[in-house]
């Protein structure tokens, strides 16, 4: 697993190397007060930008409203870099290849060229979107990831994974595409409200189940650290998740093996969200921890994890302020929207299943009502 390595101050550094190709290898800095040296970062990331060169920042009106847009817009302007801003609403509805056609636009009229980076400064979704213009535009151009949230920065902002929903689903439509950097300023959570920071850890705390017994205990003994914005140690945490993502992707950067571990509680997570019209409107990272809940339950009624390991996972998700039950649709359109999952493969549903703390396994051929009862464990 790489290091998060120490660097001045109390900045930590880790390096990915998808598919362990060094030449598309790229550093993730993680810190407090980073921000403010995003243009000088961009410009070593990119070479020759700081002669004339441009760039698109591409952020959402949250960011905007509290400064942060414009500082990140000034400190480009600062290294020598023509920056064009291009701010999009915020909300999961925008993530649609209306608004990645509308900022292509967007970037043609501006005059980048392939030597010209995509800055993505915001959430899962900015960086989703803006990773799938910078794979588009000119048949790619630079991408760099300014990740505000703490899902982005421990999980969505590494690995290269970007696009866009349909009516038929979530993601269906994107690319691959590595930043050149990723800059998370852990300063930039003080304006996170609880909820999203919350949405965030069930993301760590996927990480430590699927990998890292240790890092799940820490994150429920940190739990009141991390909403109080303690710098110090969120640092830590993005650091230590992210490398758990960067040994991921490194060993398998386009999904076709040990990275779809990554997805433990996604596939459920996903069909909640895309019937939220029949239940209740979840936030992503709410959805993935009612997923991890079912996906557990579901490992331990097949006999493939311990009963205690459904314990320790939800008392886990709860003392994060996460849910581990919801108001659902009924099953008949939540296993109809698993069917069009991406990982599906020969109508079959594949699952991410925990099978001890620190571990899991992929299982694809879990019998209907096995898949039943688990949405049904969850059910409020």
């Amino acid at each position: 697993m790489p290091d998060a390595a120490p660097t001045a101050g109390s900045e930590r550094s880790v390096r990915v190397t998808p598919g362990g190709d060094a030449g598309l290898g790229y550093e993730v800095a993680v810190g407090p007060g980073l921000l403010g040296g995003l243009g000088e970062r961009v410009a070593e990331a990119v070479p020759g930008l700081a002669s004339g060169g441009r760039a698109a920042l591409i952020s959402d009106e949250s960011l905007e409203a509290y400064g942060h847009t414009q500082r990140a817009a000034k400190s480009l302007q600062a290294a020598g870099i023509d920056t064009t801003v291009m701010v999009i609403p915020v909300g999961e509805r925008r993530k649609n290849l209306k608004t990645v056609g509308h900022l292509l636009d967007l970037c043609l009229d501006a005059g980048l060229e392939r030597g010209h980076p995509v800055v993505a400064l915001g959430g899962g979704i900015v960086g989703d979107v803006a990773g799938f213009v910078a794979a588009s535009l000119l048949r790619g151009v630079p991408f760099v990831q300014c990740p505000t949230t703490l899902l982005a920065m421990c999980d969505a902002s590494v690995g290269g994974k970007t696009g866009v929903n349909t009516k038929q689903g979530k993601n269906l439509v994107g690319a691959f595409w590595q930043p050149r950097l990723v800059l998370a300023d852990v300063d930039l959570l003080a304006t996170l409200p609880d909820a999203e920071l919350a949405c965030g850890l069930a993301e760590c705390l996927k990480h430590g189940i699927i990998r890292d017994a240790a890092l799940f205990r820490f994150i429920v003994e940190r739990a009141g650290a991390f909403r109080s914005r303690d710098a110090a140690a969120l640092t830590d945490l993005v650091a230590r998740n992210v490398a758990i993502k960067a040994a991921v992707v490194a060993a398998d950067e386009r999904e076709r093996g040990e990275r779809a571990h990554l997805n433990l509680g996604h596939t459920f997570a996903h069909a909640i969200e895309a019937t939220w019209r029949l239940g209740k409107a979840y936030r992503h990272g709410e959805a993935v921890a009612i997923g991890i809940a079912a996906a557990t339950r579901m490992a331990a009624a097949l006999g493939r994890c311990p009963e205690a390991l459904v314990h320790e996972v939800e008392a886990g998700l709860q003392a994060a302020a996460l849910p581990i039950r919801g108001d659902l649709a009924p099953n008949a359109a939540l296993l109809k929207v698993m069917l069009r999952d991406k990982k599906a493969s020969g109508g079959r549903v594949r699952f991410v299943l925990p099978t001890r703390m620190g571990a899991c396994e992929i299982v694809g051929d879990v019998p209907e009502d096995a898949v039943a009862a688990a949405w049904d464990a969850v059910r409020a």
